[in-house]
């Protein structure tokens, strides 16, 4: 009988060790759980201040201003703007420049 006790208290220590070591992964589980939860609440968070940052930067003033400003650029105005046209010579017709082996010489004019 004394043999059956021992056995029984081992089996009731060694349920009693499982239950404390599941109890402990529970709450380690479940403290990871919420971190992740909290980390995906930033992260969202963060998102949606670089959708709006994105936003705000492509305003067309800006890209304006920063052409204007870094690039050096400007709008185009007819004063400003150069015409070129291209009028073909005797035989361009018939006789492509690639084909004759010569480099394509171009005729016209800047107005």
């Amino acid at each position: 009988m004394t043999r059956l006790n021992i056995v029984l208290l081992l089996a009731v220590l060694a349920s009693a060790l499982y239950l404390v070591n599941v109890q402990y992964e529970s709450r380690r589980l479940y403290t990871e759980i919420d971190r992740a939860k909290l980390d995906a609440r930033r992260i969202e968070t963060e998102r949606e201040q670089l959708q709006i940052d994105k936003r705000g930067q492509a305003t067309p003033l800006r890209v304006d201003k920063l052409a204007r400003e870094q690039l050096h650029m400007r709008v185009t105005t007819p004063a400003i703007t150069h015409y070129v046209t291209y009028t073909a010579g005797p035989g361009a017709a018939t006789e492509p420049a690639e084909a004759a082996g010569k480099q394509p010489q171009a005729k016209g004019r800047v107005q």
